[in-house]
């Protein structure tokens, strides 16, 4: 999936992220709706994973979102 796939698809996909990363509140997903870079850094902030885990695992959900 796309940037633009992810972004639209994000109300879908909130629910599958919340499960995922169970320390992300609804105002989170609410503030990243979607956005990449937004996603690594609440991420990275809440479950306090380095940039690069962070990264790895958002690069992931997204794959697997396809």
């Amino acid at each position: 999936m796309n940037n633009d796939q992810i972004k639209g698809n994000w109300k879908q996909l909130k629910g599958e992220a919340r499960k995922r990363w169970g320390k992300l509140t609804d105002d989170d997903l609410d503030v990243v709706a979607g956005e990449r870079d937004k996603l690594i850094g609440k991420v990275q902030e809440r479950h306090g994973l380095a940039r690069e885990e962070a990264e790895k695992e958002v690069d992931e959900f997204y794959k697997s979102s396809k």
